[in-house]
């Protein structure tokens, strides 16, 4: 039996993107390994990915804990790392299938000429338009060199797809992502459940609400919507943000220091998003780097229109004025606010033709859509 290894570097990228690639892998016959951290999970908490482990083993999935460091990581860190993945040649891979940038540079740098074929999933190349020049000045040279030791790069936005076509001696095909799940977000609910969310989030009976769903760092911005609640107008509204993340306590800081706790909710990591979309009126997604941003695509699919920055992948799918407004300013509280009571206060044919609109455009996104593309692209090894 041929083996597949999926390699990312922490276990919420397993958790969030590869599920489905393992049961593929394993309906195509082969024996499926994970490499990966699962001790600093990512974005999912230490339960989870403990969880995440036990099922991934209960189907047959061999399961590798691989110290790989969030970021860049130090030299010392790296190596420990590398050293790990090297222990993992005996297998004799067939195909190994690496995500995440850390985990792209040591798997391609460990397994290229050791295994038949090295798969790179780019989720967002960390040099784009636009970009620090320093990012482009380190990293472009990285992606440059191992694209001669990728057999196949698979990328998710449009620029990245340019971008990975000038390097040389490698195949790029570009795929929408790693997949929505479309129909879960065309739900339905009554009145009465409305009500039981709200109880069960303690949110108020009759506010208007606005969603953040994403990591509590940085790169995702959701400070700039806390302080745009000091200048929206529109009265009864909140704001909840779903996620967690190391910036967690200097928003939880801002949002008391600013007296806001009974407008801004930090619920944590949370499983049943749609309910929240369900009773939500914007989705606000000002992140100043994204791959392509599946949160959003989700709120898309669920009709939400979108307030959002116009980098990476949001720019594949977004249009102003038509699926939601975009944010010209990422440090400008006071636009955002103006963009959030715009669309509180749009009439109701136009929320329509939005909702309308962002549930077309997500279609593509579904994941029955990613499954057949990667069926094929395994298939083809």
């Amino acid at each position: 039996m041929k083996k597949a290894l999926i390699l990312a570097s922490v276990a919420s990228m397993i958790e969030q993107f590869n599920l489905r690639n393992i049961e593929i892998l394993q309906e195509l016959g082969y024996e499926v390994h994970v490499a990966t951290n699962f001790k600093n999970s990512g974005t999912i908490n230490h339960d989870k990915a403990f969880i995440l482990k036990e099922n991934l083993e209960k189907k047959n999935v061999k399961c590798f804990q691989i110290d790989f460091p969030r970021g860049i990581g130090s030299l010392r860190d790296n190596m420990r790392a590398f050293n790990q993945l090297k222990k993992l040649v005996k297998n004799e891979y067939y195909l190994v299938h690496c995500h995440s940038p850390i985990g792209g540079v040591l798997g391609r740098l460990v397994f290229w000429k050791k295994s038949n074929k090295v798969i790179y999933t780019a989720h967002g190349f960390h040099f784009f338009k636009g970009g620090p020049k320093k990012n482009w000045l380190v990293f472009y040279p990285v992606e440059f060199f191992l694209s001669m030791r990728t057999d196949l790069i698979l990328t998710i936005n449009n620029d990245d797809t340019k971008v990975s076509k000038k390097f040389p001696s490698v195949d790029v095909v570009q795929v929408p992502g790693v997949g929505i799940d479309w129909n879960r977000f065309q739900k339905k609910i009554s009145i009465t459940q409305e009500k039981e969310i709200r109880k069960f989030y303690k949110l108020k009976e009759n506010s208007r609400l606005i969603l953040s769903v994403g990591e509590l760092s940085s790169l995702k911005n959701h400070i700039l919507g806390v302080k745009a609640f000091l200048d929206i107008k529109t009265e009864n509204i909140e704001y909840i943000i779903c996620g967690i993340g190391p910036e967690e306590q200097n928003l939880r800081k801002l949002v008391k220091e600013n007296d806001l706790e009974n407008q801004v909710h930090l619920l944590g990591y949370q499983t049943a998003i749609e309910n929240l979309m369900s009773i939500s009126e914007i989705f606000l997604f000002p992140s100043r780097r994204e791959g392509l941003g599946l949160a959003a695509l989700e709120a898309m699919a669920a009709g939400l229109p979108i307030i959002s920055s116009n980098v990476g992948g949001i720019k594949d799918y977004m249009e102003d004025g038509r699926t939601g407004c975009i944010l010209d300013d990422l440090d400008n509280p006071k636009e955002l606010a103006k963009k959030i009571d715009y669309l509180l206060n749009i009439d109701l044919d136009a929320k329509k033709d939005i909702a309308k609109r962002n549930k077309v455009i997500s279609r593509k996104y579904d994941k029955m859509n990613v499954d057949k593309m990667m069926r094929d692209i395994y298939s083809s090894f």
